[in-house]
């Protein structure tokens, strides 16, 4: 099967021949991570460890729009000066709640494994995203994640960094899910593994990104009522067809379930 990544910086890749007794997963799952495996901002939900659980006025007032990353620096520098600790951080994560039908959607994929390679595209950080998925059980499932850097510094300050830079002018700053993608199945397809299908499941604008670079073949789940969808329904209206991939929103994971469990019927 040829997927063409033209319009995205990529040439077109051709599916490769790999080995026989290690057959690579038919499918590709991308997951977004905050309001889509989570039901919350994981950015917005740390500032419970905070004094007061409330910033303020003055470090709110520095936010820019497309420079959330570095504000959130400027969060996390004023949250260590108050005191707060690695510890007080991994409880808040740990006890983020998953979205309505994540925890089934996630049994069916372990269920079902060797048929999806599943990655994770995220503009949280990996401190955060790994507490909360290793607590709800789920970090296993993940063939790679890829989020902005985080640790904490000698004087136990949590720290923040950028993903990488880029070019693309409709992403933040330090991140576009597009690029991470796109050169994510490059490299996938240099190690001989090509993908029948993408299926994309995410909520915000920086998804809306790399959703547009998804064939006809693919698939994307936008949240119904958040910006990935808004976005797509716009596309559609103002250039019919421009959006290639298969649109399917959800308000609980339960619809991506049902529709992945149809795939896989019409496969038998």
């Amino acid at each position: 099967m040829k997927r063409c990544c033209e319009g995205v910086g990529l040439p077109c890749l051709f599916k490769g021949v790999g080995m026989a007794s290690l057959r690579p997963p038919k499918y590709l799952l991308v997951f977004d991570f905050d309001e889509t495996i989570i039901n919350e901002n994981s950015d917005d939900s740390i500032v419970r460890a905070a004094p007061g659980q409330a910033l303020p006025e003055h470090i709110r007032q520095t936010f820019r729009e497309g420079f959330y990353n570095e504000y959130m620096q400027r969060v996390l520098a004023y949250m260590g000066d108050q005191g707060v600790k690695m510890g007080d951080f991994k409880t808040v994560y740990e006890n983020i709640p998953l979205s309505p039908g994540m925890p089934d959607l996630f049994q069916f994929l372990s269920k079902n494994h060797e048929l999806f390679e599943i990655i994770l595209i995220s503009d949280a950080n990996m401190f955060g995203i790994e507490c909360n998925l290793r607590a709800a059980g789920f970090y296993s499932l993940f063939r790679k994640i890829f989020s902005n850097p985080s640790s904490f510094d000698k004087r136990g300050y949590f720290t923040l960094g950028p993903y990488h830079s880029h070019k693309c002018l409709d992403c933040p700053a330090n991140m576009c899910k597009r690029k991470i993608l796109t050169e994510y199945l490059a490299e996938r397809a240099q190690e001989e593994v090509e993908f029948e299908r993408v299926f994309y499941v995410g909520d915000g604008a920086n998804d809306f990104c790399p959703s547009v670079a998804l064939t006809s073949a693919d698939v994307a789940f936008p949240r119904k009522g958040y910006p990935m969808h808004r976005m797509t329904q716009e596309m559609e209206k103002n250039q019919p067809g421009a959006f290639q991939a298969t649109v399917i929103p959800w308000e609980s994971a339960a619809e991506v379930t049902r529709y992945l469990q149809e795939v896989l019927k019409k496969k038998c």
